[in-house]
């Protein structure tokens, strides 16, 4: 557990808007969502980690809950019936975020959340009985270096299930320094929105933030005095810096050149392409071009992008006609399209399970109506992840249509397409 002291200057919010990591992070995806369930430790909590998301989702119509753990009673002040004065300045806020919110106070004791654990688990799985597998959840970050934020965060962590949770911190921007303090950079995704009514919410809260020594200081408050938000995903996506350090240690980290495992995986996914030719392909994750080469061949253009611009350099380096090859980061956005081919080949897992119904629900929003979905797969454990292929493929089914499936126990390979219209029925004989 971290240990810092509230009352002192903390980091400066200058450093952290110097800090390139938070720049250019995924966003995310509110659209694919139909609710959104935020989990307090504390009064306060939701509107100065989460006000923005709850702004935002309010303002697309999801249904909004806000739940907060605690009383706050233990929150150092000299205001008289502190609970109550909480609840109120709470219930103010997020009225201020999203009007038709629904908001529930456990009231469990502030401070101790370690103690009424298994009381609190049972609340907020009672809770989120009713949400289905498209509600987002948000919680405190467990690492904020705070008991009761790593307390209702492990809890949320271990009821979520397949439910996108996302994690905010909030006093992280307090004591970590983005330079000098090892945080989970590799998960981060941000939600952009209007600031000034998260601003206006974070103004009802008089008994935290103002009086000779508030609980928030200044300096403290402008963190979230942002038009910006972030969160950690509870999804591990791998990202430059993973895959920069694989392309120090070797030009082909897979060995896509020169194992038979891959030449031979390429002869099958070319062949099960059910199309003879493509007139536009997007290619995402093509490492060193071997695939793209054969592409290249079915295909009157083909957008290749990579992460590593190593890699890119390589695939420019074939000098293959009508190839296009860009470093890019498909989490940030896909190139434009229409595209009437999309391949994936070994790179979903490297996403998370959000992550990858964040591309294949974009994939199908550049792609043509006749486009088909390639997806090929190592079944094996992925960063030691078991079953990391199955939750790639399980995320494209629930947006696209199977037309084509190969499993073999090291790789699956599936081909899906706008209408799961075969290759007999494409040509008019079945």
């Amino acid at each position: 557990m971290v240990k810092f002291d509230a009352s002192m200057p903390g980091i400066p919010e200058q450093a952290w808007l110097a800090e390139d990591r938070l720049a250019d992070r995924p966003a995310v995806q509110l659209d694919l969502h139909d609710e959104l369930v935020v989990v307090a430790a504390h009064p306060d909590d939701e509107t100065f980690g989460a006000g923005l998301l709850i702004a935002e989702a309010a303002k697309r119509g999801m249904r909004v809950r806000v739940v907060v753990v605690t009383d706050g009673a233990a929150a150092c002040t000299e205001t008289d019936d502190l609970v109550a004065v909480r609840c109120d300045e709470t219930t103010e806020a997020v009225a201020t975020l999203a009007s038709h919110a629904e908001i529930e106070f456990l009231a469990f004791p502030d401070g101790q959340t370690r103690e009424h654990r298994r009381e609190i688990t049972g609340e907020l799985r009672h809770i989120l009985q009713d949400t289905g597998p498209q509600a987002l959840l948000a919680a405190p970050w467990r690492g904020d270096g705070h008991r009761d934020h790593r307390i209702v965060g492990e809890i949320m962590a271990e009821i979520a299930g397949d439910r996108t949770l996302l994690e905010y911190p909030i006093w992280m921007w307090h004591w970590a320094h983005p330079a000098r303090t090892r945080l989970p950079w590799d998960r981060l995704e941000h939600v952009a929105g209007d600031g000034s009514v998260k601003r206006r919410a974070l103004d009802a809260f008089r008994s935290q933030t103002s009086g000779t020594e508030p609980v928030v200081r200044p300096d403290m408050l402008e963190h979230f005095r942002r038009d910006t938000e972030v969160f950690f995903s509870s999804d591990r996506w791998l990202g430059t810096e993973y895959f920069g350090g694989l392309y120090d240690r070797r030009s082909d980290p897979w060995r896509y050149e020169t194992r038979w495992y891959e030449q031979r995986k390429r002869a099958l996914t070319m062949a099960s392409l059910p199309r003879r030719r493509y007139r536009r392909a997007l290619e995402i994750g093509c490492s060193t071009g071997a695939l793209t080469e054969e592409l290249a061949s079915r295909c009157d253009e083909v957008i290749a992008i990579d992460l590593d611009p190593r890699a890119i350099a390589t695939v420019r380096g074939r000098g293959l006609e009508g190839v296009t090859a860009v470093a890019a980061d498909a989490l940030v956005g896909l190139p434009d399209g229409p595209f009437d081919l999309i391949v994936l080949s070994e790179v979903g897992y490297y996403w998370g399970a959000s992550g990858m119904a964040r591309i294949a629900r974009q994939a199908r929003e550049i792609s043509t109506d006749d486009a088909h979905l390639l997806a090929c797969h190592w079944r094996r454990p992925v960063e030691e992840r078991e079953g990391a292929a199955d939750v790639v493929h399980s995320a494209i089914r629930r947006v696209w249509e199977r037309i084509v499936e190969h499993r073999e126990p090291d790789v699956v390979l599936e081909v899906f397409g706008m209408t799961g219209e075969s290759v007999a029925q494409e040509e008019g004989f079945a």
